[in-house]
């Protein structure tokens, strides 16, 4: 069985904030701490816009 997608852990570059996003996510994403966009959907996958600290498995 494939997976359909991950769950990758991210890091806001503005405010250092940890947070847990989809790998595929649909809608925008946005830090819960400062606003700034961390994801933005883009057709299956998403584009991250941050940096990526560790894929949850």
């Amino acid at each position: 069985m494939r997976k359909k997608g991950v769950f990758v852990e991210v890091v806001c570059a503005r405010c250092k904030h940890k947070q847990v996003v989809f790998g595929k996510a649909s809608t925008f994403v946005k830090c819960e701490n400062c606003g700034k966009l961390l994801v933005r959907p883009k057709g299956g996958k998403s584009k991250i816009k941050s940096f990526v600290r560790r894929v949850l498995k």
